[in-house]
């Protein structure tokens, strides 16, 4: 601060003399003492800025946005490519949520730097005490301490400190403006313009918006705390030099008939989790006697399966299957039965795979000329925003109270879309759709060997909505030269397998496949 107190002295009735040549400034209007009265509080030289602690709180608040917007941008891009030892097993949207609300928070802070005001500091204290509660839930529930990492753990803890930090600054300003208003007007100033009581009814507002935002986030977590306690069926691998874990079962006991073993049935999920779509299904049929022996594993970000880092194609889904098998020690034989878009991952673990499988059954299977669909940018664009939107829970939360959805429900049943893990999975999938997955699946067609068994079983109501699906349809059934049977069922929806005459004719055709010598 310059030293104002060095300057030379003048008397007041001798600058009026010199006609204006020595007039007072803003500056010596400060000399409080040398001036005959105190200054107007209206005055603009009446300002918390004149402490030197003030000006270097706001450089201090400024430093701290420029590191949380550094972050911020660092996270947002991991969102799509992840960057070494920065990988969160997690969905990666609650690092970025957290992050977000620390630079909004930070930022509003700094627009009303000189306006400090009783409701900000009140709702800064409710802020803080939800965070911290928030903290505590990341740092002590250890299947959320491991999906999120150093990384999540690191944000939330950033930003419970910065709700500390805005606290001091918002007193500390008002300190500051309240002992430069009693130095230069003797008084302190219990007025407040139009200007500052729209900024205190702002900052009021916003402070109410994070706080319920925290709230939402505290919420969402208890609830991640309550699914965590649900164990998974089978065992969880670590997989791609332990980076994350994938959830494998297998169920029943290996047969064979003669010098022949009877293949394993090794279930890929289609759109969602396989808990809910194929697995029950193919469970009746084991409890039936139909199948002697089953698999069935999560890809990464369904149901307990972990996110995998990005990019992440089909061709690393088929690596990490074949990885978690090796551990669990299953050798197949198998028999690939899959849905829909899992149709693109059995094929491609098919052809990688050659000698072990013994047949691929494919349910209205997904052609790969549709990846195009999968990969369109304004789809990706609805994804991310659904994922950085999922911290707030606002659908599970609603779910959990008014429509009694359960763990189950959350984690592979009908609210599974919902959670930031299974959007992620399904953001990366999208982003490599075009490229990547489309390139290992054409690989995958050429590799094929040509007499392993092929069974399709395809959707009669979406054949007759589409010529170009039932083309590809069709042109599935040419993936091998040893198709066994093509069937539509004619009033069957895509999940086949939900008509009573889908059911009878795909155990049916998987009897004949397991079974076939």
């Amino acid at each position: 601060m310059v030293n104002l107190f060095n300057r030379p002295r003048h008397n007041s009735h001798e600058g009026h003399d010199r006609d204006g040549e020595d007039q007072a400034d803003e500056r010596t209007r400060l000399l409080h003492g040398q001036n005959e009265s105190y200054l107007s509080p209206d005055d603009p030289a009446v300002s918390p800025y004149n402490l030197w602690s003030i000006r270097a709180l706001r450089a201090l608040s400024t430093t701290f946005l420029a590191i949380s917007f550094i972050w911020w941008t660092f996270l947002l891009v991991s969102l799509f490519v992840s960057a070494p030892a920065t990988h969160t097993r997690g969905s990666g949207f609650f690092a970025f949520a957290y992050t977000t609300l620390t630079v909004g928070y930070l930022l509003f802070g700094l627009i009303f730097f000189a306006v400090p005001s009783k409701p900000m500091t009140v709702w800064s204290l409710v802020l803080t005490l939800f965070l911290f509660i928030d903290m505590c839930i990341t740092v002590a529930v250890p299947h959320i301490r491991i999906e999120e990492g150093w990384v999540g753990i690191a944000t939330v803890v950033w930003a419970t400190v910065i709700a500390i930090y805005n606290i001091v600054q918002n007193r500390y300003v008002a300190w500051g403006k309240r002992e430069e208003e009693e130095r230069l007007t003797g008084r302190e100033e219990t007025r407040r313009p139009l200007r500052e009581w729209l900024a205190v009814l702002t900052e009021t507002l916003f402070m109410a918006i994070i706080a319920i935002i925290s709230i939402l986030f505290m919420i969402t977590l208890i609830l991640r705390a309550r699914d965590a306690t649900l164990q998974a069926p089978g065992e969880k691998y670590y997989v791609s030099s332990r980076n994350y874990q994938v959830h494998l079962d297998c169920v029943g006991n290996s047969s064979s008939t003669g010098d022949k073993s009877i293949p394993t049935v090794l279930l890929e999920a289609g759109e969602g989790p396989v808990e809910d779509t194929l697995q029950p299904f193919v469970d009746e049929l084991h409890q039936k006697g139909a199948i002697g022996r089953y698999c069935y594993w999560d890809r990464p970000g369904m149901a307990w399966s972990d996110n995998a880092p990005s990019p992440f194609s089909a061709g690393m889904a088929s690596d990490a299957l074949s990885e978690a098998l090796a551990l669990a020690n299953e050798e197949g034989p198998w028999v690939l039965v899959s849905a829909g878009i899992g149709s693109i991952y059995n094929r491609i673990f098919a052809s990688r795979h050659l000698l072990e499988v013994e047949g691929i059954f494919l349910i209205d299977p997904l052609h790969e000329d549709y990846l195009s669909n999968i990969a369109r940018p304004g789809r990706g664009f609805a994804l991310w925003i659904r994922g950085i939107l999922s911290p707030l829970g606002l659908d599970r939360i609603f779910g959990a109270v008014f429509k009694g959805r359960t763990r189950e429900d959350r984690i592979f049943g009908r609210s599974a879309y919902q959670t930031g893990k299974f959007i992620r999975a399904k953001l990366q999938e999208n982003l490599v759709a075009g490229s990547m997955t489309s390139s290992e699946i054409s690989a995958a067609r050429h590799v094929q060997m040509p007499d392993t068994p092929l069974t399709v079983v395809s959707s009669g109501k979406e054949v007759r909505k589409s010529e170009k699906w039932a083309g590809r349809q069709e042109d599935l059934t040419a993936i091998t030269k040893n198709l066994k049977n093509w069937d539509i069922v004619k009033d069957a929806p895509h999940e086949v397998w939900k008509t009573t005459e889908g059911r009878r004719l795909l155990e049916q055709r998987l009897r004949e496949m397991v079974l076939e010598e």
